[in-house]
């Protein structure tokens, strides 16, 4: 007779390196994210600064207005391209997440498959129906999954191309 693993020591320790890789994933993600606003900070100082001393230094009311107009086209461009910096960092944790998500549906679908196999076998005689009903119960749950994953991945590309489209357009003048 096979030793039998102790289920609930397996889901434990997966169930801890889960955890942990989620919480890194959040952490780095955290960290990617603060850096991206610090560098972003940091360039809106020097930015402001610049922009002050050229306004301070405007001869007339025309070099004024042609001034104005350049600095909101520059923050509007800086706005925009710390936009796609933030969406970038939330579109690699979105994509980690996701397949930490499928690695554990994976995970979770070959154990329960396993189980009910070993039931299977141990099972009496005419048990072959319920163990036939728990198959079939994960397999549309299978289905489901994969169509939710299909799905999510389908809305994440149209958003990704959505913000390349916009990134790679040129502003009007």
């Amino acid at each position: 007779m096979p030793a039998i693993a102790n289920p609930l020591s397996e889901l434990s320790s997966a169930t801890v390196d889960t955890a942990a890789r989620l919480t890194r994933i959040s952490m780095d993600s955290t960290e990617r994210a603060f850096a991206v606003q610090l560098e972003y900070a940091k360039g809106a100082l020097s930015q402001a600064t610049l922009n002050a001393k050229a306004l301070a230094g405007a001869k007339d009311m025309q070099e004024l207005m042609s001034l104005r107009t350049r600095i909101a086209e520059n923050a509007l461009e800086n706005i925009m391209g710390y936009s796609r910096s933030l969406y970038e960092v939330a579109s690699g944790a979105q994509t980690e997440l996701s397949r930490l998500a499928e690695e554990r549906m994976s995970s979770f679908q070959q154990a329960v498959t396993e189980t009910v196999d070993q039931a299977a076998k141990a099972a009496p005689a005419g048990g072959d129906v319920a163990v036939a009903a728990i198959k079939s119960s994960l397999a549309a749950t299978t289905a489901a999954f994969d169509s939710f994953t299909k799905a999510a991945k389908h809305v994440a590309s149209f958003a990704d191309a959505g913000v390349r489209a916009t990134a790679s357009a040129k502003p009007r003048k």
